[in-house]
């Protein structure tokens, strides 16, 4: 019964949602659509690094070397041939990448292919480290795949990067691979699949004493979270129509580790909401480096000082919501209905008084 009820409220809540980017799509202006747009893909990007970081234990700030990944193989893929010729002008595109040309959903599963590849091929060597190690190695990588595209100038273009990249990431696009990427990720977490990953982040020695594949587990937890790091890149290359190497750097990881570590580690609900309120603040905090006037008062804007003070806020989440926003609590239908119901019999004990 309880899974027919949840069942039908998902779907509910999935109706709700296509109505209101319907009505987004058609009433709000283009710049908060793109905050919506980034909402949708950094919430793709926080739940792909929690399955690794939150779930599973392990430390990695290689992110944005997937990201790179993805974004690339989907601009390679869905750019015209004669545009590819027309960006190409320190060396031609070399064959069989400038002929290839593939849909947009085609594109954007290729570049996450391509970034579980990648992570393959990382995984085997540096998923033996652990702790600390792993954070350096996997960003190490992530340096050489970034250093590896600015020097392959006959594929990436160099560092000039890809410019007029096709625009097809939409509201539908982008939050439906959002929809996707939870749907994956939350059930292959509700399996016996995610009970391994747990017991791998709070004791590996004890899992591993217990039967269970530890290498393995981690492997696959890796190269899934880099698959949807590289949707997430291929969406955001498309979305602003321009990648170059400069953009995938540590501070893009950095990013996204801050959303995962806000909104809460081992927390799909935690991961959405951290996104919902970072991508938000982020852009709302751009007032602070305009001049300011007050009455007779005039602040002169300060560049910058949009991040010193989300640097701040960070300092008091960390301080005082060490957890994050939900820690390693999930939002459920029977979680809301418990909820209600106690709020409910408060108000009833109090007329009763």
């Amino acid at each position: 019964m309880g899974k027919h009820r949840d069942l039908t409220l998902n779907l509910l809540l999935l109706f709700a949602l296509g109505a209101f980017l319907w009505w987004a799509e058609g009433n709000l202006d283009g710049y908060k659509i793109q905050v919506l747009n980034l909402i949708a893909i950094n919430a793709i990007l926080a739940v792909s690094l929690n399955l690794i970081y939150g779930f599973t234990g392990m430390f990695s700030l290689g992110h944005a070397g997937f990201m790179a990944v993805g974004a690339y193989t989907c601009a390679l893929l869905i750019l015209p041939p004669i545009q590819k010729e027309m960006i190409y002008i320190l060396e031609p595109l070399i064959w069989p990448f400038s002929a290839l040309h593939a849909p947009f959903f085609v594109a954007v599963l290729a570049g996450g292919i391509m970034a579980g590849v990648f992570s393959l091929f990382i995984a085997m060597p540096v998923l033996r480290l652990g702790g600390d190690y792993l954070g350096i190695a996997s960003l190490g990588f992530a340096e050489i795949i970034r250093v590896v595209f600015t020097n392959a100038t006959p594929i990436t273009n160099g560092a000039l990067g890809i410019k007029g990249i096709p625009d097809y990431a939409n509201l539908w696009w982008n939050w439906g691979w959002c929809v996707l990427t939870l749907y994956v990720i939350v059930r292959l977490l509700k399996s016996n699949f995610g009970n391994c990953l747990k017991a791998i982040r709070d004791d590996e020695v004890a899992a591993r004493a217990m039967g269970i594949d530890t290498f393995r587990y981690r492997v696959i937890s890796f190269v899934v979270g880099a698959f949807f790091a590289g949707v997430g890149g291929a969406l955001m290359g498309s979305l602003i129509t321009t990648i170059d190497p400069k953009m995938f750097t540590f501070l893009l990881t950095f990013n996204v580790l801050m959303i995962v570590v806000a909104g809460g580690l081992g927390s799909i609900t935690g991961s959405v909401l951290g996104s919902v309120v970072i991508t938000v603040l982020l852009e709302w905090l751009r007032f602070v480096e305009n001049p300011i006037d007050l009455g007779s008062l005039h602040i002169p804007g300060i560049p910058g000082m949009r991040m010193v003070i989300f640097s701040l806020a960070l300092l008091l989440i960390i301080l005082f919501r060490r957890e994050g926003i939900m820690g390693q609590r999930e939002w459920t239908w029977s979680g809301l209905g418990r909820l209600l119901s106690r709020g409910r019999g408060s108000a009833d004990g109090g007329d009763a008084r």
